[in-house]
């Protein structure tokens, strides 16, 4: 089974104090450190198992604006074949879409059974590149998996849904499914793996070799502003009896938009 798994760079924001620029309209990353995607790593970990149970390849396909060499080693630690970069400054330029084309020019003319991405990216949490990449390469696709079983050129999808909800659905092979948190327990990138995935494929590609230009490319999302909330600390005092009380918490909280009362 040939499994492509779609792989985010993206920043260690924890215990960080971002800032932004003073367009308004890019948090300021310079010195932060980078990391594979969450969700990402979980939908590495879900197709390295299924290497290993039916046999096949792992490639590893990344698009990003800055160096993500750290990033693919540890994805070829943790079980990838190979790997495929596209790296260009330009594409901290483009929105979802765009970086979903660039995917597209790489995948449609690879050999592959299935895609796997993660269900969102930690950084802006759109959750769109899955399912516009499918949408691309005209396969079908599921959203948010949390469990996966291969039946006779389908597999078989149980979805996480709201409310604590689930679905079953079986998708027909080749297909592109999004992986949730939780599918499994990504395994730990040892020093000796991480030195025997220096001696795996990484291929590096650029835009001009995929026949990209960026006139090619017409952002369909503008960012208007970025902006870190204000906090706001307000402590209100209420007197009275408990009747009285009540009654006035119940004012705040509608005046506040509180409905149902």
């Amino acid at each position: 089974m040939n499994i492509i798994v779609c792989v985010k760079s993206v920043p260690i924001t924890i215990g960080a104090e971002l800032m932004v620029d003073g367009s308004k309209k890019r948090v300021v990353l310079d010195g932060t450190p980078f990391d594979i995607n969450e969700w990402d790593e979980y939908a590495l970990e879900e197709a390295v198992r299924l290497k290993e149970r039916l046999g096949g390849n792992v490639t590893v396909v990344t698009v990003s604006s800055r160096n993500v060499d750290d990033v693919i080693l540890k994805c070829l630690a943790k079980g990838a074949d190979r790997a495929i970069k596209i790296v260009d400054e330009s594409i901290q330029e483009y929105d979802a879409y765009a970086v979903t084309r660039i995917l597209h020019a790489v995948i449609k003319n690879m050999n592959y059974d299935l895609i796997l991405c993660g269900a969102q990216a930690g950084d802006d949490g759109y959750a769109l590149i899955g399912v516009m990449l499918a949408s691309l390469l005209e396969i079908p696709y599921a959203t948010m998996a949390r469990k996966l079983e291969l039946i006779n050129g389908y597999v078989r999808v149980t979805r996480e849904l709201e409310e604590g909800f689930e679905e079953v659905v079986e998708v027909k092979l080749p297909a592109l499914l999004t992986i949730q948190t939780g599918i499994n327990e990504p395994r730990y990138a040892s020093i000796m793996s991480i030195r025997r995935a220096k001696q795996k494929d990484i291929i590096s590609l650029d835009l001009k070799s995929l026949g990209i230009i960026e006139s090619d490319f017409e952002n369909r999302i503008e960012i208007q502003e970025f902006f870190i909330p204000e906090k706001k600390k307000e402590c209100i005092m209420l007197h009275g009896d408990v009747d009285e009380i009540v009654t006035k918490v119940v004012e705040v909280l509608m005046q506040r938009g509180a409905r149902g009362f």
